[in-house]
């Protein structure tokens, strides 16, 4: 039996659908019909519930998953226990932060890419707490978060990055007192629903400082490109591994007691493929490290 019929169960399983499913496993969901129905004949039994325009696992289904996933994190460390190490070719779904997406998760996966030239990775993208749900479930097998509230005991939150909030603005803005800037020019808000801009909020509550909103958004990458088109300026993480547009932006410091944003990977403490989650972190660190920013290890020295 393949284990390529087990992947696609889990697949189907996490995705909810045999096209959701198809995309993930990258095939057709022709062919993804094709080997569940093979698995069905493999093993003798009925997976799916037909009745409906789109096949469901019936109970059955459901309780083949969990021994699936048993089987195919035995397959992916078979050889763990005989080499001291996986071999680190296939694919592996990651999620990651949309701030991190043009600068440090790039440089990061070229490094990894250029070790493991046959990985095939899955990019996710998405904000901390829709990751964390994605990692819980399985459907990521790590992401590339803010360090989260909680972690629960079934998995595991390792820091590698810190970014110290300032005050963004565009070159054309000569001014040095970032309390002076933010009174007398238009401010850009993050989501007080994010992490990012509810630390903002509470800088600027702390300092009593009034500020002329302008408008709000949810991305920093967006904050970033509008602040640099000099439409405002904004709170927000020094990016440790800058993108060109944040790179063109001046940063002011908010001061000693300015907060700070800590990065990290988020994964679950069974994830099968941990190893490949150890080089990926591996490398984020030492990008961060190569373009001068604030590791946890240099934070903590």
């Amino acid at each position: 039996m393949s284990i390529t019929l087990f992947k696609t169960l889990i697949a189907v399983a996490e995705e909810g659908s045999f096209n959701a499913a198809a995309d993930r496993v990258c095939v057709t969901h022709a062919a993804v019909g094709q080997q569940m129905k093979r698995l069905e004949e493999t093993l003798g039994v009925a997976l799916f519930d037909r009745s409906q325009k789109s096949p469901r696992l019936n109970q059955l289904g459901r309780a083949m998953v969990p021994k699936a996933k048993e089987v195919v994190a035995a397959y992916e460390t078979i050889l763990d226990d005989l080499t001291g190490d996986p071999r680190l070719i296939g694919d592996i779904v990651l999620g990651a932060v949309p701030s991190t997406l043009r600068g440090l998760v790039p440089k990061a996966m070229k490094g990894l890419i250029g070790q493991y030239p046959d990985l095939r990775i899955r990019l996710v993208p998405g904000l901390s707490p829709t990751l964390q749900e994605m990692v819980e479930t399985g459907t990521v097998d790590a992401a590339l978060v803010s360090a989260p509230n909680r972690t629960p005991a079934t998995m595991t939150w390792t820091p590698f990055a810190v970014e110290k909030l300032v005050l963004l603005t565009s070159q054309e803005v000569t001014e040095t007192d970032p309390e002076s800037i933010l009174s007398g020019r238009p401010f850009i808000r993050h989501s007080a629903l994010s992490a990012i801009g509810a630390m903002a909020e509470d800088w600027l509550a702390r300092r009593k400082l009034k500020v002329r909103d302008m408008m709000e958004m949810s991305s920093l990458d967006t904050i970033a490109s509008m602040v640099a088109h000099d439409l405002g300026v904004s709170i927000g993480p020094d990016f440790c591994v800058p993108d060109p547009i944040f790179g063109s932006l001046r940063k002011l410091s908010l001061g000693p007691t300015a907060p700070s944003r800590t990065l990290g990977v988020l994964s679950r403490a069974d994830c099968s493929k941990y190893r490949l989650v150890e080089r990926f972190l591996d490398e984020l660190t030492r990008t961060v490290e190569a373009h001068g920013g604030r590791t946890v290890s240099k934070e903590m020295a």
